[in-house]
């Protein structure tokens, strides 16, 4: 465990070396403070990051950010950027649910407006919204339909009814990724995504109504059309089954192609291919067509969201103020340009349960918020606050223009399901004025709020450090989980 342990650089930033299979030493870069980091080295987060280190062409650091854990391969809350030429690009560093992402809908109600109606509004909410492992949405998607939706992404949704074109003027690449290819995709993949468009999952996925506890930027706050004590709702999801199976899909071209490209590696979970080779271009094409899925599904929970609004108070979207304020995206890899050592590089940044932070004036920011900076969502658990955040310069000195994405789990699903009942975790939540719904006593138990991270500490380690910064707090008043 000794040779895991990280030296302490600064404050909020620890540092270990590991071996490249160039025989360099590559730094580990982790952000968090004491607590954080002492939890990291529970698990095998640490050796993980060592071992991403470890990947043919890597650029700079492999980065940890303060919500990290032990994850498939790459730890969860990892960072690492690879050559665009040169480098790999790997399914196990973007992860299985490909783009699971956070998208944030404001409100003009405030708390007092919603209590008296809040049993009835979660109500209709998880009955508009299908939700539960290997929950089926309500729309039948013919195979051309299905190839419309992997390209067209949120566009699809919103040319479908599902929206307004202002949504997509305020996610991350407006919803729409460029290159997507459906021929990339196997049958299996297909099969399982098409009934699931439209479908919330299980897990770690919710839906929360949501009030503004506390604002920290006011400028930035009033351009997201927020205000202290009016309610908003947060929504997390992602591809569903399409994802996991794209990833299953390449994770194995990518293990049986490690011979012929004379890859070896720490860790078979790390199985890359070139980012320039045949089995990296399909990858990518695949995983931009799971990108879209899961865009285009995000904005048809958002639809439905605003329909059960609609019914329960009587207003329509226009007069209840419902508007997007922004959609980030997680399990993502892109190529993007970032100054390393003072040289602008082309790279694949791979960000895995991570979200981009981008500071103010680039390009990658939409238009409304580009000169603030990209905001960006950081969920909590469903008894604790969630936090919108700014990305700030700091973020491309020190994590490729990455923050956390949410408060990291600390505790197994099974060991949650061992130490937490049903009735407790819902006692719990009702005594912090929380209704949740829920289609299993398992989607209630394995996210009790006890199995998280404090989402506040990993919050401040972002702010502090300059990668993000506060912009409002946010806390739950209603819950729907698979």
């Amino acid at each position: 465990m000794s040779s895991n342990i990280p030296n302490k650089i600064a404050e909020n930033q620890y540092e270990i070396e590991a071996d490249s299979n160039l025989g360099m030493k590559v730094p580990v870069r982790i952000y968090a403070n004491e607590i954080l980091l002492e939890k990291m080295l529970t698990d095998r987060t640490i050796m993980q990051a060592k071992n991403v280190a470890s990947i043919p062409g890597i650029v700079g650091q492999s980065v940890v950010l303060p919500d990290g854990h032990e994850g498939y391969g790459f730890p969860v809350g990892g960072v690492a950027a690879m050559d665009a030429e040169e480098g790999m690009i790997s399914p196990g560093g973007v992860g299985y649910d490909i783009n699971c992402g956070v998208r944030l809908l404001r409100s003009n109600l405030t708390e007092g407006d919603v209590r008296p109606k809040l049993r009835e509004l979660v109500s209709d909410l998880f009955s508009s919204i299908p939700s539960g492992v290997g929950s089926k949405g309500s729309v039948k998607l013919s195979h051309s339909q299905l190839d419309e939706v992997l390209v067209r992404g949120v566009n699809w949704a919103i040319e479908n009814g599902y929206g307004s074109s202002h949504d997509s003027e305020v996610c991350e690449e407006n919803g729409q990724i460029d290159n997507a290819d459906p021929n990339k995709i196997s049958e299996k993949a297909r099969k399982r995504g098409a009934p699931q468009l439209g479908s919330l999952g299980s897990g770690n996925h919710f839906l929360e109504v949501q009030k503004v506890a506390e604002i920290h930027n006011e400028e930035a706050a009033q351009k997201m059309g927020i205000k202290e004590g009016t309610v908003t709702v947060l929504v997390h999801c992602g591809s569903r089954g399409f994802g996991h199976q794209v990833c299953s899909d390449y994770l194995r071209i990518s293990e049986q192609a490690l011979e012929k490209y004379g890859i070896h590696l720490n860790d078979r979970e790390l199985a890359c291919v070139p980012n320039t080779s045949e089995e990296g271009e399909s990858y990518r094409k695949a995983m931009f067509s799971a990108l879209n899925y899961a865009w285009s599904n995000r904005q048809m929970l958002t639809h439905w969201t605003r329909k059960s609004f609609e019914r329960v108070f009587n207003q329509t979207e226009a007069d209840l103020d419902m508007k997007l304020v922004y959609d980030v995206a997680h399990n993502i890899a892109k190529v993007e340009r970032h100054k390393v050592n003072g040289e602008d590089r082309k790279l694949v940044v791979h960000r895995k349960g991570a979200t981009r932070a981008f500071p103010a004036e680039r390009e990658e920011v939409p238009l409304k918020y580009r000169h603030l900076g990209q905001p960006v969502l950081v969920p909590g658990s469903m008894g604790t606050a969630s936090w919108i955040l700014l990305g700030q310069p700091n973020s491309m000195n020190l994590s490729f223009g990455s923050t956390a994405h949410g408060a990291g789990r600390t505790m197994s699903r099974s060991k949650a399901r061992k130490n937490f009942t049903e009735g407790n975790v819902k006692k719990s939540l009702n005594e912090k004025g929380i209704f949740i719904k829920a289609l299993t006593r398992d989607g209630v138990v394995e996210e009790t709020p006890q199995a998280y991270k404090d989402v506040d500490a990993v919050v401040n380690v972002s702010h502090n450090l300059g990668i993000a910064t506060k912009v409002a707090k946010l806390v739950p008043i209603g819950v729907i989980k698979g």
